[in-house]
């Protein structure tokens, strides 16, 4: 029944490209068109995984693979997800799946609400892991969000310094500028700022492994002055900052608390103010989140639609200065990751194990190809309370010096 059953789904789902099915009892069935998009072959081999496949897809694939139930010809997971993505994307779910998607979205509040307490749980379940597995496959200044491929042969260490310069011109720094940085990571932006621009950092994250991190670096650094890192949560921070920036964390908040995030945005701000928040986005309407990517990878998040975002913004007295996308930046930047991780996987097996590898592998592709080709992007919104604060054009942010890059200088 089951079998017969998956059967009937792909030969619905798949249309660009060819999926060949090994079933569990050994028949095999051809789904799609080679000459329309990548050819691959998969074998199921539970019993009970056709029954799992059609009644929670979305989740069942990246297990199944994680567990080696699933297994890809020549372990080709970017050929496997581009066709399943790129065949979601181009027709939607079957009409079966489309109520237990609608369940979820009237779900999503329950599942993005985020108190402080939560809020720390759910931080620790990713930002948490080994230190050491980060140093696998992200750049030395350990910046785990977007970079800016000014230059599409950039180095991931180059394109993510052009990222932080580049918020940092829209940011309008001067030396001695108070500067709150929501969700610091590992303080690489607030150490830019306070190194580079002469600011005075106070970051914050729910990390205890990034909060020691980022404090042990502004100490090596001589920075501790000007760069503190606090392990708080950004609503209990207190004072009035002339600049905010976040970077990455706004997908961590959930839908539930957007008013509370803008609301404390502007009241941390001083009345001529600016705040840069860098977060993924959907060019879709507002949805909700990935069982999978749920479960193993972040629990509590979101990624926001610009009209549930700027409605927020909407009722906090701010006003929207300038709104940037960035389209395939995140793409280029999640392939870098995931060839330095595969490089590297060896030393992330004696950290974890073969299942915590294939998951995060999983991950890294599957949110690679999200990017390329189901309508994610990245939305930078730059906010204040007055309307004139930032220039009226962007010619600022294209003024280079003789170093590539706009700067001031931190004296």
């Amino acid at each position: 029944m089951w079998t017969r059953a998956l059967n009937g789904m792909l030969n619905r789902l798949v249309q660009d490209g060819e999926l060949s099915v090994t079933f569990p009892d050994g028949s095999t069935g051809h789904y799609g068109d080679s000459t329309r998009g990548p050819s691959v072959a998969i074998t199921l081999h539970p019993d009970d995984l056709p029954r799992r496949l059609v009644l929670t897809p979305d989740l069942t694939l990246g297990e199944s693979y994680m567990h080696g139930q699933l297994t890809i010809e020549d372990d080709d997971l970017y050929g496997l997800l581009t066709l399943v993505i790129r065949n979601i994307a181009r027709q939607g779910y079957t009409w079966y799946q489309r109520p237990i998607t609608a369940i979820r979205h009237l779900m999503r509040y329950m599942a993005q609400f985020n108190p402080a307490p939560r809020a720390q749980s759910n931080v620790a379940h990713h930002y948490d892991l080994s230190g050491e597995l980060y140093d696998l496959f992200l750049d030395t200044d350990r910046q785990y969000s977007c970079a800016y491929f000014r230059d599409p042969e950039m180095t991931l260490e180059e394109a993510q310094e052009a990222k932080k310069h580049h918020i940092a011109g829209k940011l309008l720094i001067e030396p001695g500028m108070r500067v709150l940085d929501i969700g610091c990571g590992w303080g690489g932006m607030g150490l830019t700022l306070a190194r580079d621009y002469g600011a005075d950092v106070t970051g914050v994250t729910l990390s205890r492994e990034q909060h020691a991190m980022a404090n042990a670096r502004a100490e090596e650094a001589g920075l501790a002055d000007r760069a503190r890192f606090h392990l708080t949560d950004y609503r209990k921070v207190t004072g009035q900052f002339d600049r905010i920036v976040s970077v990455g964390m706004f997908e961590h908040v959930g839908v539930p608390h957007y008013n509370e995030y803008f609301g404390n945005v502007r009241k941390r701000l001083t009345e001529d103010g600016v705040a840069l928040i860098h977060t993924i986005g959907r060019s879709s309407p507002p949805g909700s989140t990935n069982p999978w990517i749920a479960k193993y990878i972040f629990p509590g998040g979101y990624i926001p639609a610009m009209s549930e975002t700027l409605r927020a913004v909407e009722h906090q007295s701010l006003y929207t200065t300038d709104v940037e996308i960035w389209r395939l930046h995140y793409a280029e930047t999640l392939r870098h990751w995931h060839d330095r991780f595969m490089t590297n996987v060896d030393r992330a097996r004696e950290l974890y194990d073969e299942t915590f590898c294939r998951m995060w592998r999983f991950y890294l592709v599957a949110s690679e190809l999200t990017f390329r080709l189901n309508r994610q992007v990245v939305f930078q919104f730059q906010l204040s309370p007055v309307q004139d604060t930032v220039p009226l054009t962007r010619d600022y942010l294209y003024r280079e010096d003789d170093s590539g890059i706009r700067r001031h200088a931190a004296e």
